[in-house]
């Protein structure tokens, strides 16, 4: 799984939590309270989007983050991790 792939789970998890935000649209660079989340709307986000590419992240790590970017990094970190474990 590369860094793409999991960006694109994220942007299609924000875009259906999120009324009138295409996935396409959204710039990893901007946090998701610049599009209008609210903290519910990002733990379902982050919830939905390690549900679908079946990782677990300590939360004490996703409380450092401040945008998307750092999301996608984090996740694409474990992803490789993961797939290193036999």
């Amino acid at each position: 799984m590369n860094r793409d792939d999991i960006l694109t789970v994220v942007r299609k998890h924000l875009a259906g939590v999120l009324d009138g935000v295409e996935a396409a649209s959204i710039d990893p660079a901007r946090s998701m309270k610049d599009y209008g989340a609210n903290s519910l709307d990002i733990v379902e986000v982050v919830s939905a989007s390690m549900r679908e590419l079946r990782l677990k992240v300590p939360r004490s790590e996703l409380s450092k983050l401040t945008n998307m970017d750092g999301l996608v990094d984090l996740l694409h970190k474990v992803a490789t991790e993961k797939s290193a474990t036999p």
